[in-house]
């Protein structure tokens, strides 16, 4: 009896097992939607909010991007296909080591921008010098990798953004506007991770045109609560004068 109630056990787990159907998660359509994954799932559900991790080689087939590490969340089924948006980045422990030597300076911040589609990023830097610097140049070098980063994401998309900085355009854009002030050895952009995603362009729209819809009701509402205003002040004032006028009669 104890044999066969095993066996009753060991076929209902191997039933869970085969009832999972394999799902392909794949990549947002900035890196091509390339296959990034396969995970089993007993149901689409189950699969959203999942988070895939993946190297920037693996994607591109560059292997000087070995170091860097995508992170993905799946935010939509279909069918077998997982799709997934982008959420974030880092560099391995190793590399970041590397960057930092003795006898020189490291120069680090964290700035949260806003891109032209109303995401929300927040963005981690790191520059080396040949040496070291004195703590007020750094703030200045700091001070002004946040405007050049800010202004960079205020003129382009997610995206873009993340395009710029996976192909070294940001970095170099930070070096040459620091170089101004004092020669950078290294920048790189070590991490990043999105706070809020894009909003879309449809919403976008509908929000401006409802907020243009409600702007003349609301002035035209103040300019009656005016025009009754002065119309009461009117008449409050008529009667004072009446009786000024009486008073010099008699």
């Amino acid at each position: 009896m104890a044999k066969a109630k095993a066996r009753v056990a060991a076929r209902k787990i191997k039933d869970k097992w085969k009832a999972k159907v394999w799902y392909r998660v794949l990549a947002p359509s900035l890196f091509n939607n390339v296959v990034i994954a396969e995970t089993p799932a007993a149901s689409q559900e189950l699969l959203i909010n999942r988070v895939a991790e993946v190297s920037l080689q693996d994607l591109t087939g560059d292997f000087r991007k070995s170091h860097i590490k995508l992170y993905f969340k799946i935010d939509n089924v279909d069918g077998t296909d997982a799709h997934t948006y982008f959420i974030g980045h880092s560099m391995t422990n190793d590399y970041v080591r590397r960057l930092v030597r003795r006898r020189r300076s490291k120069i680090d911040g964290v700035f949260d921008v806003t891109t032209r589609d109303g995401a929300v990023i927040r963005i981690k830097p790191l520059a080396t010098t040949d040496k070291r610097i004195q703590t007020s140049l750094k703030h200045r070098l700091r001070e002004m990798m946040r405007e050049v980063i800010e202004s960079y994401a205020r003129e382009r998309t997610l995206d873009e953004l993340i395009k710029g900085i996976m192909e070294d355009e940001l970095p170099k854009e930070i070096s040459k506007a620091c170089k101004k002030l004092y020669h950078l050895r290294r920048v790189e952009i070590y991490k990043t991770e999105l706070l809020k995603r894009p909003v879309p362009e449809e919403t976008a729209e509908e929000e401006v045109k409802k907020e243009e819809k409600e702007t003349p009701k609301e002035e035209k509402k103040e300019e009656e609560k005016s025009e009754t205003e002065e119309k009461a002040e009117e008449k409050e004032e008529v009667p004072e004068e009446e009786k000024s006028e009486e008073s010099e009669k008699e």
